[in-house]
């Protein structure tokens, strides 16, 4: 079997060639096609950080292996990490956080276990990268939660989950804050559950989340987030646990997926052959398993345990009385123990089961759309206005450009409502947000934008929402006040 391999940037290299070493090692029947990704393929001005003939691998044999990879910081170019997980819609970022004897933090000292895997949404939220600057002193960013990819996600977790045999799974969210969008993820959460009533399904906020698991951590199984929250919350358990050193990562996808440490590329200690490949090394065996090889999988990571339980270490962990191992001598330690059983978290040998790879050849991009709303209307416009007047003077601009369709019925600054009632002491920027409302009856585009045309007279206008309705579901906002 076939995979592609990115080698990696800073420590990458080094990190990728003894798990490489413990693979062959342990005859591992894989082939490595190595691909060009990573800032040095940026530098020759490629702008997504990876060549052409690099995709094309990736794309023909459905898995990457990959070091971790720098972004060259004020070139206006994207994340090569990101870009990868949305360009093949790698939709599930699934981390697992375990207890490892021999890295000692709070919680292990305290004996108190933890294995938590947290899901993540993997291509929507802000992570579009999508932002504008609408004046000089605002920025702004959409934020991306549909409901097919919420229910991707979401599902694929409930399946591990159940696979899995957990006692809990957990929806993290601000639903309470953002309505719409967190409100829809948590809604995708609740409709997936109803249909695995097996597992004991809950949802969280999410501050209250990041509270709870640095308390009591070993009341959480399985946590699925969107972007953003997972993002931190991922973070906040590799802390839990010893660090991003001991944090691997798994992007699945329907089509290809991708198996990647969480940490950075460490270029202060690159070439030193000092970095700790645990991480990396995870990855790779979860990488094993997700492909069937769970004989080997479990021979390494047994391997991994026991040599952490020896007290064998890097130089950024383990007992400072023992000498820090160098890379290559700590895979060379992981080797030298195959077929050793640690004390603690020994996992069975269960045959390699090889999954023949499935190569698809699409002609087109995948919509995913879900059933539509029978009963939707356009019921007003939200205008989001450049200006630096007060809010009453800008009420009677826009009262003159309301005709006989539209009401104008509040402005909002930041998202405050600062007319027909609002406070002095609410400070505003330069950009408004200017709602109208249909007087009578639903409206259509043509409408809108005879609004916006004649409102250009008065104000630059920095965009435009239009304010649906689904049946008698209003499917905006209203302001903080309103």
């Amino acid at each position: 079997m076939k995979i592609a391999v990115a080698k990696g940037d800073g420590t990458g290299p080094e990190i990728m060639q003894s798990v490489l070493d413990i693979f062959n090692a342990n005859q591992v029947p894989l082939e490595y096609e190595y691909v060009d990704m990573g800032k040095w393929v940026f530098d020759k001005g490629f702008s997504n950080g990876m060549t052409p003939e690099a995709q094309h691998t990736i794309e023909e044999l459905g898995l990457l292996f990959k070091g971790p990879m720098e972004t060259p910081k004020g070139k206006g170019v994207k994340s090569v990490n990101v870009t990868a997980r949305k360009t093949w819609n790698t939709y599930a970022n699934k981390r697992v956080f375990q207890t490892l004897h021999g890295v000692d933090t709070v919680f292990s000292k305290a004996g108190i276990p933890i294995d938590i895997t947290i899901v993540r949404e993997n291509i929507e939220d802000t992570y579009g990268g999508i932002e504008h600057m609408p004046t000089h002193d605002v920025a702004l960013s959409r934020r991306f939660i549909t409901r097919p990819g919420s229910l991707q996600v979401i599902k694929y977790a409930f399946e591990m989950a159940k696979k899995k045999g957990t006692r809990r799974i957990t929806c993290g969210h601000k639903a309470n804050i953002m309505k719409l969008t967190d409100g829809l993820f948590l809604d995708c959460f609740h409709e997936v559950a109803r249909e695995y009533p097996e597992l004991k399904a809950d949802d969280v906020i999410v501050d209250d989340l990041c509270m709870k698991l640095v308390t009591r951590p070993d009341t959480f199984d399985v946590v699925v987030l969107t972007n953003l929250q997972g993002d931190i919350v991922s973070d906040l358990c590799a802390g839990l646990v010893g660090g991003l050193g001991f944090a691997p990562s798994a992007n699945i996808g329907d089509h290809i997926s991708i198996f990647e440490a969480v940490h950075g590329t460490a270029p202060d200690i690159a070439g030193k052959n000092i970095a700790n490949p645990t991480a990396l090394l995870l990855s790779g065996i979860a990488m094993l398993r997700h492909l069937g090889l769970m004989e080997n999988a479990a021979i390494i990571e047994n391997a991994l345990l026991y040599t952490l339980e020896s007290g064998v270490h890097t130089g950024d962990f383990g007992d400072k009385s023992i000498p820090a191992s160098n890379t290559t001598e700590f895979a060379s330690a992981i080797i030298s123990h195959f077929g050793k059983t640690p004390e603690h978290g020994a996992k069975p040998l269960l045959p390699n089961m090889p999954v023949t790879p499935t190569m698809f050849k699409l002609d087109q991009n995948a919509m995913m759309v879900s059933q539509g709303i029978k009963d939707e209307k356009i019921v007003g416009v939200d205008m989001f206005i450049a200006s630096s007047e007060q809010p009453e003077y800008i009420a009677k601009k826009c009262q003159r450009h309301a005709g006989v369709k539209f009401n104008l019925v509040s402005i909002s600054n930041r998202g405050t409502q600062v007319w027909p009632t609002g406070s002095v002491y609410t400070n505003l920027v330069n950009e408004y947000n200017v709602r109208f409302e249909s007087i009578d009856g639903p409206l259509n585009q043509q409408d809108v934008i005879g609004l916006y045309v004649s409102l250009s007279g008065d104000f630059k206008i920095c965009s435009s929402e239009l304010l649906n309705m689904w049946g008698d579901k209003k499917a905006y906002s209203l302001a903080q006040g309103q």
